[in-house]
């Protein structure tokens, strides 16, 4: 359990803020690039999570198989066409 920690930072231009060192130890999402989702639950609070996607690889692949299966109104499908275009430049 993390205790309650509390920090005063100034906001910059453009909006940019720094999230203290004293913070990013304690919670190990937070590192450069790490994407966050920032909500406003009430007017006068801004909440920062980490963003979490969950994949489906196994829909994605399905999505994968069957677009490159449908044929179009050439001889080719998808994966042949995207090639043959390739190869054309």
């Amino acid at each position: 359990m993390i205790n309650y920690m509390k920090n005063v930072i100034i906001v910059r231009d453009r909006g940019q803020i720094t999230i203290p060192g004293s913070i990013r130890k304690v919670v190990n999402w937070v590192s450069p690039m790490s994407a966050v989702t920032i909500s406003i639950l009430k007017p006068d609070e801004i909440v920062i999570r980490p963003h979490n996607v969950k994949v489906d690889s196994e829909e994605i692949w399905n999505r994968i198989r069957s677009s490159r299966a449908i044929k179009g109104e050439g001889r080719y499908n998808a994966s042949e066409f995207l090639i043959r275009d390739r190869n054309s430049h």
